[in-house]
């Protein structure tokens, strides 16, 4: 059996419609190579029992333990019927609850001392864990074939756990997987001999036998470290490939006039520039200044000046000739740094108007939503080279828009991005254009190195003078109303000393919200017990008007509202018009009001920790103190409340974006978000395995200069197309 055949085979070949139809829908595993990439989580040793102590809640489990006692209760005058069973293991007690018609199996097979796995979603109910409806399998009945078999696979030393959902149970897997494991022979081996014998590693067959059914705990390391070098070398020989075919495009070099554009706005620039400004504004010069084109990644702390240095970069290509966009996400944002950035300019932004500078450009916005003449001219600046600077959204990339000489692409907050977005703007230049991508949340090296191996990195860590700390407090609303009470009072002393404040809220609250919210309760089970829908702006905002911040000029912003009402709202607010904003995280990125002091953020547990930093930043930009306080109803000992004292602890953006990674370990590092597509890495964490990844590169980088077309390794290429798929390749492509 050929490579294509053994791994490519669909599983309905193998293990029939029904499992292979829950397999693709709720795994997205389709074929023998998924399922064999489908690897345990962690292995149960015999006797050795799941800690119930340390259950993660909500989440799918599966649990070795023993019954303790089971007993029916009877409610609704002896109409219902619930079968309430206690495990044990020696560490803690587990709950598991089975209703109506479900009792009977349960009730004849789970006998106190009986022995079993279980597998279901842990939840709470009276403050006690709970497994409701699990499935189970005995582990010491002889009576059926499938307990046999399960007695045998547990007395097997190690028992694989895999990742599992609702319709299909570990072992059930484990099952799968043992019909297909025979094809693991099957397996080509992309790493080439050379480095393979160097480093020791186990054969890919092997490998993978041995995470499947390891007979010994040195078996799991040993194929735990093969198979993380796998997934590390493939996915950066795919960067390394595509950093080197970048190197091979033609670009037209940009070097600022001296005397022009950029020297006239440095000299009129109120402060100096940061050491770490100076640094990075010589690396983006200097890959400016070459003739194939920049691709560099700017992330900075929030509030770091990263704006600074992208105007600067784009000043220069003005100066050299060419033209440069800065794409933004929304159109908020976009109008904030258009703002911004004529604010910054002054007459230098006035290009051939009255009053402009003779070394002036023009600056123009391009939305969607502008009317048809300002956009018509807005249009006829770029193709003439009238304007040197274009600010605008995704309206940019589209086929009417054409520039004169389109030198430099600025993107704004990347990871809110389509791969082909980027790419259609690129395609504007008459040859490729230089590429700087901002972002706002910093990314641990790692990560740098994975979600954006094809760019180079450029780190602004130090913050502007002036800036001011931040304080920030978790309200636990729940446990302690009083809290909440004296968090408006600290908003109105902030407005009384003559600051402003944001309120910030998950949810808008209008029909459109309400539609979804209907739907979303219809789905909580009655077992699940009904959570209350995230707090909205337009309630929340009604409720301060009416009650604690009453007298206070109030306004909300969201993404729902006309454009230029929304702009109208955030000009008032800069203008110190508005005491109190209650907005959604539409402010999250680059609004910039220096006295605006204080932030709460209610239902802060519904916001993940690098969105929480972000939305901090917008305070304490000036020279007054900023306050951010952190509202939850979220319990002590839960790790959303853990979450908010993290966040809570430190401004250290680079640190809370490694607590971020380490609570997020189950997702894919290559995000869902990012490409569209499945992730290859399965054993990498990229948290952990920093050094695997840095070693990596740096065999990637080598074989691929020494053969960038992978001529003499086939099994690699082979290898590049089956872990990164075709869309993920282009995924990679158009980074």
């Amino acid at each position: 059996m050929d490579r294509v055949s053994a791994f490519d085979e669909p599983l309905r070949k193998l293990l029939g419609g029904a499992t292979a139809k829950v397999m693709a829908e709720h795994l997205d595993l389709h074929t023998v190579g998924d399922l064999l990439h489908h690897y345990p989580r962690r292995y149960e040793e015999r006797g050795q029992l799941t800690t119930l102590g340390d259950l993660p809640l909500d989440e799918h489990v599966t649990v070795v333990a023993q019954v303790a006692d089971a007993r029916i209760m009877v409610f609704n005058n002896g109409r219902g019927k619930r079968l309430e069973v206690t495990l044990t293991d020696g560490s803690g007690r587990l709950q598991l609850v089975f209703f109506g018609h479900g009792v009977h199996k349960p009730h004849k097979e789970l006998l106190p001392g009986r022995r079993a796995m279980f597998a279901g979603k842990v939840s709470v109910f009276n403050r006690k864990m709970q497994l409701a409806h699990p499935t189970y399998q005995l582990l010491d009945a002889t009576d059926a074939d499938e307990a046999t078999e399960a007695v045998d696979a547990f007395a097997g030393r190690l028992l694989p756990i895999y990742p599992a959902c609702k319709q299909l149970d570990s072992w059930r897997i484990a099952k799968a997987v043992d019909t297909v494991l025979p094809s693991a022979r099957e397996a080509v081996d992309p790493l080439p001999p050379s480095l393979r014998e160097g480093r020791g590693f186990t054969s890919l067959p092997e490998a993978l036998l041995k995470i499947h059914r390891p007979q010994t705990k040195a078996d799991i390391a040993d194929a735990r470290d093969r198979l993380k070098w796998d997934e590390a070398f493939v996915l950066q020989v795919a960067l390394a490939r595509r950093r080197f075919a970048d190197t091979q495009l033609p670009a037209v070099a940009r070097v600022p006039a001296h005397g022009g554009l950029l020297d006239a706005f440095d000299a009129k620039l109120p402060f100096t520039l940061t050491e770490g400004q100076e640094k990075v504004s010589k690396e983006i010069f200097d890959d400016l200044a070459t003739e194939h084109p920049m691709h560099r990644l700017l992330q900075g702390e929030v509030g770091s000046g990263k704006t600074l240095v992208a105007l600067r970069a784009m000043l220069a290509v003005v100066d050299a000739g060419g033209q440069a966009a800065m794409l933004a996400p929304t159109e908020v944002l976009a109008q904030q740094h258009h703002r911004s950035i004529t604010e910054m300019m002054g007459e230098l932004a006035e290009g051939g108007m009255l009053g402009g500078s003779d070394l002036g450009t023009k600056v123009v916005l391009l939305t969607g939503s502008m009317g048809m003449a300002a956009r018509r001219q807005a249009l006829l600046d770029l193709v003439t080279g009238e304007a040197g600077i274009v600010i605008g959204t995704h309206a940019l990339i589209e086929d009417k828009v054409q520039f004169h000489d389109l030198g430099l692409v600025v993107v704004d907050e990347q990871h809110r991005f389509g791969v082909e977005q980027r790419d259609a703007l690129r395609s504007k230049g008459k040859q490729p254009p230089h590429l700087l991508v901002m972002t706002a949340t910093p990314i641990p090296r790692t990560v740098a190195m994975t979600v954006f191996g094809d760019l180079e990195t450029s780190v602004l860590d130090q913050l502007p003078a002036g800036r001011s700390p931040i304080a920030s407090h978790v309200v636990p609303a729940k446990d302690k109303p009083h809290f909440l009470t004296r968090a408006w009072e600290r908003v109105r002393e902030e407005v009384e000393s003559g600051h402003q404040a944001y309120v910030v809220c998950p949810r808008i609250g209008d029909d459109a919200d309400d539609e979804t919210e209907k739907k979303n309760k219809k789905k909580a089970t009655e077992e699940d017990g009904e959570k209350r829908p995230p707090l909205a702006v337009l309630e929340i905002a009604d409720q301060l008007t009416k009650g604690p911040l009453a007298g206070l000029r109030i306004a909300v912003l969201h993404g729902r509202m006309n454009p230029d009402d929304k702009d109208d709202v955030m000009r008032r607010f800069a203008a110190g018009q508005v005491d109190v904003l209650v907005a959604t995280t539409v402010i999250e990125v680059g609004v910039n009001v220096p006295n605006a002091t204080g932030m709460v953020i209610m239902d802060a547990d519904r916001f993940g920790v690098s969105q929480l930093h972000q939305l901090r930043g917008r305070v304490g930009r000036g020279s007054a103190a900023g306050l951010c306080l952190l509202v939850s109803e979220a319990p002590e000992a839960s790790p959303a409340r853990a979450r908010l004292s993290a966040v809570a602890a430190t401004l250290d953006g680079f640190e809370l974006s490694r607590i971020d990674l380490e609570q997020r370990r189950e997702g894919d590092v290559l995000g869902q978000a990012q490409s569209g597509v499945r992730s290859s890495l399965r054993v990498l964490t990229v948290i952990d395995d920093e050094e695997v990844i840095a070693a990596a590169r740096e065999e990637a980088v080598a074989v691929v200069t020494a053969d960038p077309e992978l001529t003499h390794l086939p099994e690699l290429r082979t290898a590049l197309d089956a872990l990164l798929d075709k869309e993920r390749e282009e995924y990679l492509d158009k980074g």
